[in-house]
């Protein structure tokens, strides 16, 4: 039950921004599940990036979302031991996401800011806002053409 309450976990991001009613952290895995679902590259494990997308934040549920602009001293660890504690059986998949070991981990990595420039559109599309920082920060971060192209 309690990693359903990730539903329940705003992005902490939007908050900031100031957008009107913003999407939680599940939503944002689902964004990056259904991106990686249309750009998933044919040479990767569509199954494990799937994975990936789906358990990569699963330990913000215990230990909130947290951005740039929190005291991220602690983060990795704090991460880790929440999600040895509320799934053990997915570390692999979490430890591979933060160390970016495989190709899968390093595309969904960057499917995490696609993601995100993505949903920066959206918002300036339907709000009164400017979030061109989060727009500007994915295609930093975004080192595939493919993918960068998107937020074109």
């Amino acid at each position: 039950m309690e990693w359903l309450e990730l539903k329940n976990v705003t992005r902490a991001g939007w908050v900031r921004a100031g957008v009107e009613n913003p999407e939680s952290v599940a939503a944002h895995s689902w964004g990056m599940s259904i991106l990686a679902l249309r750009l998933c590259p044919p040479e990767l494990d569509l199954a494990r990036v799937l994975s990936l997308c789906l358990v990569h934040d699963l330990p913000e549920v215990r230990v909130g979302d947290l951005t740039p602009h929190d005291d991220c001293s602690t983060k990795a660890e704090d991460e880790r031991a929440a999600m040895l504690a509320l799934a053990p059986e997915w570390i692999d998949l979490f430890d591979d996401y933060e160390q970016g070991t495989t190709p899968e981990a390093r595309f969904v990595k960057q499917l995490d800011k696609l993601d995100m420039g993505l949903q920066a559109k959206v918002y300036q599309r339907h709000q009164e806002i400017n979030l061109d920082e989060f727009i500007e920060s994915a295609k930093k971060r975004i080192s595939d053409a493919d993918l960068r192209v998107q937020l074109e």
